[in-house]
């Protein structure tokens, strides 16, 4: 198991001392890159996992990064997923050698949260036992009211469904 703890980064409401926007407007989430943010996290993720690929020889890694209904992360956007592919086939021993390419999978990326709220129900998610709240209550259950709250509130009315949470 490899420990990764970003909280040793810091710069993110999600990874530091800093407040967790609540109640925001839809016109506030996209405006900016929120406090949210975590430094590169989308990059330290797919370097871990391009390092596990390439030792697997595994020559698809998948992430879910959503490019449409998001908080806006620079990370999350199409481009910055083709770099990391282009710089991914660059950097490992395989891909140099011309026995192996990387492609980046992201099966999210252009889907609104309704139509992910639909897929997962496909797939047979049971929503009751998940939740991405950026800012928890002491009792482990979502706030309600941060903006990765708020998001999932859109995505079930999108899909025309009732969040078993409630939120």
């Amino acid at each position: 198991m490899l420990d990764l703890d970003l909280g040793k980064i810091g710069g993110s409401a999600l990874t530091d001392k800093i407040d967790v926007p609540k109640a925001r407007s839809w016109e506030e989430i996209g405006a900016e890159i929120p406090a949210t943010y975590v430094p590169a996290r989308n990059t330290i993720f797919l370097s871990y996992a391009l390092a596990w690929a390439e030792v697997m020889e595994a020559p698809e890694i998948f992430i879910g990064v959503n490019a449409v209904d998001y908080s806006g992360y620079p990370d999350c956007r199409p481009e910055y997923i083709a770099a990391f592919e282009k710089m991914a086939n660059l950097a490992i021993k395989k891909a140099v050698e011309g026995k192996m390419r990387i492609a980046v999978r992201t099966p999210l990326i252009n889907m609104t949260k309704g139509e992910i709220i639909r897929c997962g129900l496909e797939l047979g998610v049971d929503y009751s036992l998940t939740h991405s709240c950026y800012d928890p209550l002491p009792d482990e259950k979502a706030c309600g009211c941060c903006d990765s709250c708020l998001l999932r509130k859109k995505g079930f009315q999108e899909a025309g469904l009732i969040d078993p949470l409630n939120l």
